[in-house]
């Protein structure tokens, strides 16, 4: 839009921010993210303007009233969980939900390629993973794997492998969101054989009780990884009114939050499955709570709470009358 417009659409809004403080933190920091919004807009298309010079004061004046104090410095952790990637969920989630939704059609087309394919496990599985799992349930303890290995190696080992493929599936956004594609894929297929693996071998229930005691932090983590690389892409094939390069700058300043946001996720992920999964002999009502629990968190954290946040922003925003 032209320069004018851009100021009849704003200009009482930014007066606002200048002569009115704001009420709470959120509110701050709602203004913050509007305004960078803005002065990335306009250094786009009005790069030499006096409206651009403006909003980069009036930004650096809501970035130093942010981060101006010791205490405000300690509470930056607490604020990146509270607010910033909540928004991010808000504001980016049709790539989440599409992520979502492939992952669910892969998992689906693992299961099926298992059950018309004998040989298709062994392919996604390795043979050395499906002849130690058969041996285990001859046994009768079908996840036997999971003791296998000291806790504190398997937790290292676990956490960094996990940590890794959460941060490639999302860079691999860059790929235009193909290779973020591809790893959704394999990793859906993957799991949709390893399940229809226990269904064909009668100890389904038995790996459902065992394995999502981690893998309902594990899964939707990989999965929310993929819709931050799907962010990424869409920066990229989808640059709006911004030019490619803003367009990429402002999706991959919010796929990175989602990125790191999943990190202590997945890390919890992983310490349930070194120290905790491994007792398979736990009762039945303590595993359905600890499954319950972290599916409650998903649902809360990744589905109800962002709505709650980008509704107080919202309501930040209107003009005080």
């Amino acid at each position: 839009m032209r320069e004018a417009a851009f100021l009849r659409q704003n200009q009482a809004r930014w007066q606002q921010y200048e002569t009115q403080p704001p009420a709470t933190p959120d509110e701050l920091a709602a203004r913050f993210i509007s305004l960078t919004d803005d002065l990335a807009y306009a250094q786009t298309f009005y790069p030499q303007s006096p409206t651009t010079a403006y909003l980069n004061t009036l930004a650096g004046k809501f970035h130093q009233s942010l981060y101006q104090n010791k205490p405000e410095e300690k509470r930056r952790l607490a604020r990146f969980w509270a607010l910033e990637v909540p928004l991010v969920v808000a504001r980016h989630w049709p790539a989440l939900a599409w992520a979502m939704g492939l992952f669910a059609l892969f998992v689906v087309v693992g299961a099926l390629s298992a059950a018309y394919d004998d040989g298709f496990l062994r392919v996604v599985l390795g043979d050395g993973y499906v002849n130690q799992t058969l041996a285990n349930i001859r046994k009768g303890d079908p996840m036997a794997i999971y003791k296998s290995e000291g806790s504190s190696v398997m937790f290292i080992g676990i956490a960094a492998n996990n940590i890794a493929v959460a941060l490639q599936t999302f860079a691999w956004g860059l790929t235009l969101g193909v290779g973020t594609l591809y790893a959704l894929f394999k990793n859906g297929v993957m799991l949709g054989a390893f399940q229809y693996f226990f269904y064909q071998q009668h100890v389904l229930r038995a790996s459902l009780l065992t394995i999502w005691i981690h893998g309902t932090l594990e899964i939707p983590s990989i999965v929310l990884a993929g819709g931050a690389g799907f962010i990424l892409g869409g920066g990229l094939l989808f640059p709006g009114t911004y030019s490619r390069r803003i367009s990429l700058a402002r999706a991959a300043r919010d796929a990175v939050k989602l990125a790191l946001g999943l990190v202590p996720i997945i890390v919890v992920a992983a310490f349930l499955e070194s120290f905790v999964t491994r007792h398979t002999e736990m009762p039945v009502a303590l595993s359905l709570s600890i499954i319950g629990g972290s599916a409650a968190f998903m649902v809360w954290y990744f589905g109800i709470y962002p709505r709650q946040v980008r509704r107080r922003a919202a309501l930040a925003e209107e003009p005080q009358l």
